[in-house]
């Protein structure tokens, strides 16, 4: 009897480890007291092992979002962070390392201030330090097709360090199997994007002519000061560019131009309040009280290497604040020469979004240098549905070579989150999109 208990303790035990995903967390110094948190979940597919499925890398936008705790609980982790399982979760698809960075982002912490990153530069030595440290230490990931997914700032971020990580799988200083980047919502190139918001705007009666004139105007000192290189300059600008469209849409969210932002008061910190403005809008927005009750609660509790001197989020701020000068920089180049490099590059966009619309991402992409650019642009997009029986169209979908679009319907800014949805975001069809991304599913 001991032992037939004992085998459906087993047995039920074996289950319940099926049913949850493995998981694995750690720091990996990526430069003299500058520490990187990284959180991985090893895919949890019914009929597939993980050796069998991709592995992706999900960058966080901010700069200074949390991928941790913004990207794994707000969007595509296993959990919610009600704790509940998420019915969408890409862990059906993949598996998936988060990780936060620049570093002093989430968990990410620097000893020194004079640490923070100031450049992309930075930013993609600091990851391919980690990255080498990675599969170095995780073996079983180095034969496996490899992604970078991300979105918003995350996609800058993700353009860097795909040609580098390119170059360094080329020279074999890293070993894995690189297939490519996907940029979602991605600040490829801000100045495209700032330029686009009045036309969108005004297209979906969010501005009167009144309006359109007065965000057209702030655009234009955007575009002068980045033609004089004042990117700082222009940094500040895209604060004030944001503020004259609060002013003209009553508060519409730069996420989802079907919700309204909720005006916060400004900061009475005697500084550039343009800065404040933008910090509390883009990332401290992603550290909302019940994420980061979880992340300094319960998350903490049992990641259990947390040092006591860091709270989640904490230097988030710096971060952002760090990476001023970098922020308007365009980096539609390194697009450039990831194409020419045959490296396989997504774009995606979530039809509602506003601070990366995609008009703006329409244009900066008819600014490639890419030679197969005018084949891709004449290709027919074709609609998706989430599954065979929907009639509902998802998204349109146009690819050419090694370059592809996807335009995902009824979408804002975060294309998986619920919290910037009407009723919700495109969960079903963003699934869909990382299997045909991943080469699972045409």
């Amino acid at each position: 009897i001991v032992k037939i208990i004992l085998a459906i303790g087993l047995l039920f035990w074996q289950q319940l480890q099926s049913q949850e995903p493995k998981e694995l967390w750690g720091y990996v110094q990526v430069r003299n007291k500058a520490h990187m948190f990284w959180w991985l979940y090893y895919a949890n597919n019914p009929t597939k092992a993980f050796t069998e499925l991709p592995l992706i890398l999900w960058l966080q936008g901010g700069p200074g979002a949390s991928g941790c705790g913004f990207g794994n609980f707000e969007e595509i982790g296993p959990l919610d962070k009600e704790m509940k399982p998420r019915n969408t979760t890409w862990l059906q698809a993949a598996s998936i390392l988060f990780v936060d960075n620049p570093v002093g982002t989430g968990f990410s912490y620097v000893d020194d201030c004079s640490l923070f990153a100031k450049n992309l530069s930075t930013v993609v030595s600091d990851m391919m330090v980690f990255l080498g440290e990675f599969f170095t230490g995780r073996t079983e990931f180095q034969t496996i097709p490899f992604y970078i997914f991300s979105e918003s700032y995350g996609g800058k971020m993700a353009a860097g360090i795909a040609l580098e990580l390119h170059e360094a799988v080329q020279k074999g200083t890293i070993k894995c199997n690189f297939m490519g980047t996907a940029l979602g919502d991605s600040w490829i190139s801000p100045l495209d994007s700032v330029l686009s918001w009045g036309p969108y705007l005004y297209s979906t009666s969010l501005l009167d002519d009144n309006g359109l004139a007065e965000v057209t105007a702030v655009a234009k000192e955007i575009m002068d000061a980045i033609n004089k290189n004042q990117y700082g300059l222009a940094t500040e600008l895209w604060g004030k560019a944001e503020d004259v469209i609060e002013e003209n849409t009553d508060n519409v969210n730069f996420y989802n131009i079907m919700n309204k932002e909720v005006p916060e008061m400004k900061s009475g910190e005697q500084e550039n309040l343009h800065l404040v403005g933008l910090y509390q809008r883009h990332v401290r927005n992603m550290h909302k009280e019940s994420l980061d009750e979880l992340m300094n609660g319960p998350i903490r509790k049992k990641l259990k290497i947390i040092p006591d001197c860091v709270k989640w989020g904490g230097q988030s701020r710096d971060v952002f604040e760090n990476m001023v000068e970098d922020f308007m920089k365009p980096v539609i180049d390194i697009v450039d020469q990831l194409l020419a490099a045959s490296v396989n590059v997504t774009v995606y966009n979530g039809q509602l979004d506003l601070i990366v619309d995609t008009m703006g991402q329409e244009a900066w992409i008819r600014k490639l240098k890419w030679p197969n650019l005018d084949q891709f642009s004449k290709q027919r997009w074709k609609a998706l549905y989430v599954s065979p029986e929907s009639t509902e169209t998802a998204a349109f979908h146009k690819a050419y070579e090694n370059f592809a679009f996807f335009w995902i319907l009824k979408a804002g800014h975060m294309v998986n989150n619920i919290l910037f949805g009407v009723p919700s975001d495109q969960g079903e069809m963003a699934l869909k999109m990382v299997r045909m991304v991943t080469q699972q599913q045409h």
